[in-house]
C-alpha cells in the first residue's frame, strides 16, 4: 500500500450545480480512485483522492476539465500524508 498517494483538490468557479460531484464519482470509479467529493460552504468542491500516482494524474487531469456545464477557474492541490486508506469513493452531503 506504500504506492497509494492520498491528495486534497479544491476546485474554484462554476462547480456547484453542474453535477460536478457525479462526474467525479463516476471517473473515479473509472480510474480506481478512491475517496470522497463534497461542495464546500464557500461554493467550491472539495475532493480527497487516493490511488496510484498514474491514476491520481489521471483523474486530476479530468476534474480540471469538469462535466460539461462546468467552469473551473482555479485548482489547489496538496499531498495528504499518512492517510488512512479509503474503500471507495463517496458523494458526500
Amino acid at each position: 500500500m506504500s504506492n497509494l498517494k492520498t491528495m486534497k483538490v479544491i476546485l474554484a468557479g462554476r462547480v456547484q450545480g453542474v453535477g460536478f460531484r457525479f462526474f467525479a464519482e463516476d471517473r473515479a470509479q473509472s480510474f480506481g480512485v478512491k475517496g470522497y467529493v463534497r461542495n464546500t460552504i464557500d461554493n467550491k468542491v472539495e475532493i480527497v483522492c487516493q490511488g496510484t500516482e498514474n491514476k491520481l494524474e489521471l483523474f486530476i487531469m479530468e476534474m480540471k476539465k469538469g462535466p460539461t456545464f462546468a467552469h473551473v477557474r482555479e485548482v489547489n492541490i496538496q499531498e495528504i500524508p499518512d492517510s488512512q486508506p479509503f474503500d471507495s469513493f463517496d458523494v458526500r452531503f
